[in-house]
C-alpha cells in the first residue's frame, strides 16, 4: 500500500526541514505501508525551495512541484493531488499544525472502508476573536452554502484514489477545497484531535485573507447572495410603498405639520444608494468567477520538478 502525503509550502523556511524530520521520525519503523511526500512550493520568496532541494536529494521519497509564482493555495492542493500516486493521499500543512501521528488513524479509517477521513481539531490555544469569527463564518456559511461545512475540520484530510480522481475532475477555476471536498460525496470518518500551536515561523493567513476566502466560499457554492439582493430590493419596495401612505394619510390628517422632508430625503438616497451598491458588488463577485472561468487559463505553471513526465517515464 502506497500513501502519499501532499503538503503545500509557501514561505515557510523555518518548518520545511522540522516537518520532514517528523513525518519521517513518525513512519520509520511501517513496514507494511509504503510513503511518497509531495511537497509544492507555492512560489516561495524565502529559502524554502533551496531547503526542499536539499530534502529531495537525500530522501528518495520527497517528489516537489515548485510554482513559476505563488498561485495560491487551492492551486497547490490541486497540484498535489494531481501529482500523487498513492492508494491513500494525506493533504496537510507544512507548518507541523497538523500532526504526523494522527494519519496512522486516517489510515485505518481508510481501512475500515472510508474515502475521506477529515480530522477535527479543538479551538485550544486560540484566542477569542479567532474563535468568535470561525464560528461566525461556519454559522453563516451553513445557512447561505448548499454544502454543510463542519466547524474544526480544515483541510487536513486523507482521500481515497477514487475520491482524489472526483476531486481533479473538477476542472474549476474558483477553488474552494472544503466545498469542494463535501460536494463529492462519499463515505466520510472524522476524527478529533488536539489542536497544535506553530512550532515555528509565522502564519500567512491573515484576517483579510480569512476574509477573501470566506466570500470565496459563500459565492463558489450558491447563488443565495444574488437572490438576497432581490428580497432586499423587494422589501426596501415595501417599506418605501409603506412610507408613502403614512405620509400621504399625515397630510390629509394634519396638513399644517407638513415640512419639506430634507432629512428624509438624505436618509432614502443613502440607504437605497447603499443597498444598490452592495447589489453591484454581489453582482460583480458572480460575474469576476464567470470571467476567469471563461478565460480557462492553467491553475498554475511548473517551474521546477523532480517527477517525470509520462512521456519521460
Amino acid at each position: 500500500m502506497l500513501v502519499s502525503i501532499v503538503i503545500p509550502f509557501y514561505n515557510e523556511e523555518e518548518s520545511i526541514v522540522k516537518t520532514h524530520e517528523a513525518l519521517n521520525h513518525e513512519f520509520v519503523k511501517e513496514s507494511d505501508i509504503n510513503f511518497e511526500y509531495v511537497f509544492v512550493n507555492d512560489g516561495s520568496r524565502d529559502r524554502t525551495l533551496d531547503l526542499m532541494k536539499e530534502i529531495v536529494a537525500r530522501d528518495p521519497k520527497v517528489k516537489f512541484v515548485s510554482f513559476s509564482r505563488n498561485f495560491g493555495k487551492e492551486a497547490a492542493i490541486l497540484a498535489g493531488f494531481e501529482h500523487a500516486t498513492g492508494e491513500l493521499v494525506v493533504l496537510m500543512d507544512g507548518d507541523l499544525q497538523h500532526p504526523p501521528s494522527v494519519v496512522r488513524q486516517m489510515i485505518q479509517g481508510y481501512l475500515e472502508g472510508y474515502d475521506i477521513i477529515s480530522a477535527k481539531r479543538t479551538r485550544d490555544g486560540e484566542s477569542r476573536q479567532q474563535t468568535f469569527f470561525a464560528k461566525a463564518f461556519y454559522r453563516v456559511a451553513n445557512n447561505l452554502m448548499d454544502i454543510r461545512l463542519v466547524d474544526g475540520v480544515s483541510d487536513f484530510r486523507a482521500f481515497s484514489r477514487r475520491a482524489v480522481d472526483a476531486i481533479i475532475s473538477l476542472r474549476e477555476y474558483n477553488r474552494f477545497s472544503k466545498g469542494i471536498f463535501s460536494w463529492i460525496g462519499f463515505k466520510e470518518k472524522t476524527i478529533e484531535y488536539q489542536n497544535q500551536l506553530r512550532q515555528a515561523g509565522t502564519t500567512k493567513f491573515n484576517f483579510k485573507s480569512s476574509m477573501n476566502y470566506a466570500i470565496q466560499g459563500i459565492t463558489s457554492f450558491n447563488d443565495r447572495p444574488l437572490r438576497l439582493c432581490v428580497n432586499v430590493g423587494l422589501g426596501c419596495l415595501a417599506l418605501a410603498a409603506l412610507y408613502v401612505i403614512w405620509q400621504f394619510f399625515a397630510y390629509i390628517l394634519h396638513p399644517e405639520d407638513a415640512v419639506s422632508g430634507y432629512f428624509t430625503t438624505i436618509f432614502a438616497v443613502v440607504l437605497f444608494g447603499g443597498i444598490q451598491l452592495i447589489s453591484i458588488g454581489v453582482l460583480g463577485e458572480y460575474i469576476g468567477k464567470i470571467y476567469y472561468e471563461v478565460k480557462q487559463r492553467p491553475h498554475y505553471i511548473i517551474e521546477q520538478t523532480n517527477i517525470k513526465s509520462d512521456q519521460e517515464k
